[in-house]
């Protein structure tokens, strides 16, 4: 990862990870998908952004076919909104802004 903000997550870390409590913005993501890797600046940016009060983190679906297939992801890059449990509370798909994020971000906190 691009950022020390940007937490690699895995079928191990996840369940530990979600039941926090923090927000948790997962992004669902393989290295062979171009708007997935033209998401990751934004990705690392928002992790600076909200380092302390968000966890960022990447979930390679390739790596961790698990959590892909338990939540329906299908289509890639797609950002899942996790808050005190393993269901998401929001979902974007596809390469979406830095304004964007942020805003989803903050109404979720």
């Amino acid at each position: 990862m691009g950022s020390p903000n940007v937490l690699e997550l895995t079928t191990d870390n996840w369940a530990s990870t979600v039941a926090a409590g923090t927000l948790v913005v997962a992004d669902f993501w393989a290295p062979w998908c171009g708007p997935c890797r033209a998401l990751t600046p934004t990705i690392e940016k928002i992790a600076n952004s909200f380092a302390g009060k968000v966890v960022v983190g990447k979930v390679n679906i390739d790596e961790n076919p698990d959590l892909a297939v338990k939540y329906d992801v299908n289509t890639i890059p797609r950002v899942l909104f996790f808050k005190g449990g393993d269901k998401p509370v929001h979902e974007l798909v596809g390469v979406v802004g830095e304004a964007e994020l942020s805003k989803l971000i903050n109404s979720h906190l």
